[in-house]
């Protein structure tokens, strides 16, 4: 019996999908709940997995076609196994290689040496099979990727992984070479593009800066952080700190926390709060849901969640949606001082930098102190800078004195 395979039912804002890539070809065997391809839409890869056991009988669109909510992509056979080649098939296979080879050889002559080598490192490392960012490392390094470990989605060798194996070489295949590959965009990339021209063209965005002392914050983590962990399963990051700074520093200031909608200003009386995480696709920010009431616990468990989900690109659209106001954390990438760009239609977002020692005048000594510079970047129509450089100072009042946020102060 053959088993329909379509795409899953997208929603209201996601009008198509891209097929990013095929995991089965036409006569691979596959099991239920198998993962046979991933869909990109403009927020999120989504996985199709096969409802049956038994084998592809049929595959409707090719890798980067467009496909639409409940279209048919593909048909199993249920119950069906796959067939092994004959192996005159085989035989035939390897005389039809064998003759390409030459004659691809033959063409070649005029190639210099070190194209030639490259080339073979393509074809011999599976480079095709890559990413096309790990793609292009790997034939301009001259690296094979059968001999990298890759850390990535099922153990997908990453450029990141490319790049870390030729650090630790000289040289390489290409040489003096200024090779050049023109890829297209991920749906994802470019939708991040989109969202950030629009934020650029249609908000009058302002940046205001202040500094945080972190000492309370680390040596309340130092201290309770063992007990945190035993009682709640998980460990007391900087995040929540900051979360739930925010989320309180929102409900003093709703206009930090509103949108702009036409010429309306929309109050939301509750602190959906945007994490930014950073993934192989481009930048995604899943939401934490009534901030104002989670505990520094469901924080940290949520924000791990979402961390799990997005390496593992398991990351529904659902988690996308929504969201009052963002958090993005650039320190750890080792940014000491940034302007983030607003989300729209979100008014606000607050970047987090790097923690660094540096000298600071305390009760008329100087000291070295753990100081990170924070940034909110605002929308001007509707958020003055008085009440930018207000929040921002509840913020920095809030973790230079953390017991204050037990107390909802």
């Amino acid at each position: 019996m053959s088993t329909e395979i379509k795409v899953p039912v997208l929603p209201e804002s996601v009008s198509d999908a891209t097929i990013a890539t095929w995991h089965k070809k036409v006569g691979d065997a596959v099991k239920r709940d198998e993962n046979i391809v991933d869909l990109e839409t403009d927020k999120v890869v989504l996985e199709v997995p096969s409802p049956v056991d038994g084998v592809i009988k049929e595959i409707k669109f090719k890798e980067g076609d467009t496909v639409t909510s409940q279209q048919l992509i593909a048909v199993v056979e249920e119950g069906a196994a796959a067939a092994a080649p004959a192996p005159e098939a085989k035989a035939d296979k390897a005389a039809i290689d064998a003759k390409n080879v030459a004659a691809t050889t033959a063409e070649a002559q005029p190639v210099t040496s070190k194209a030639a080598a490259t080339e073979a490192t393509r074809s011999a490392g599976g480079v095709d099979q890559l990413p096309p960012g790990a793609r292009f490392t790997a034939v301009t390094q001259g690296i094979d990727p059968s001999q990298v470990e890759g850390t990535g989605r099922r153990g997908a060798v990453t450029k990141e992984d490319l790049v870390n194996y030729a650090s630790g070489k000289t040289g390489g295949v290409s040489g003096g070479a200024r090779p050049e590959e023109r890829v297209p965009m991920t749906r994802i990339r470019a939708r991040i593009a989109e969202r950030l021209m629009q934020s650029k063209n249609s908000i009058a965005m302002l940046t205001s800066f202040n500094e945080v002392n972190l000492g309370k914050v680390m040596a309340m983590r130092k201290e309770l952080g063992e007990q945190f962990e035993k009682a709640n399963g998980i460990k007391l990051g900087f995040m929540s700190f900051f979360a739930k700074a925010a989320a309180n520093a929102l409900q003093k200031h709703p206009v930090v926390n509103a949108s702009v909608d036409g010429n309306d200003i929309i109050y939301h009386g509750y602190a959906d709060i945007s994490i930014a995480v950073s993934t192989d696709k481009g930048l995604v920010t899943p939401v934490l849901r009534n901030v104002e009431r989670m505990s520094f616990a469901d924080i940290e468990k949520g924000i791990a969640d979402y961390a799990k989900k997005a390496r593992d690109g398991k990351l529904g659209l659902d988690d996308l949606q929504g969201g009052t106001f963002t958090i993005t954390n650039g320190g750890t990438f080792g940014s000491l001082m940034s302007t983030p760009i607003v989300n729209p239609p979100q008014s606000a977002i607050l970047g987090m930098h790097a923690i660094k020692e540096r000298a600071i005048v305390e009760n008329g000594q100087v000291v070295a102190a753990p100081m990170m510079y924070i940034a909110l970047s605002y929308d001007h129509r509707i958020i003055d800078g008085k009440d930018a450089v207000l929040f921002l100072v509840d913020i920095k009042n809030q973790l230079e004195n953390p017991h204050r946020m037990l107390l909802g102060m």
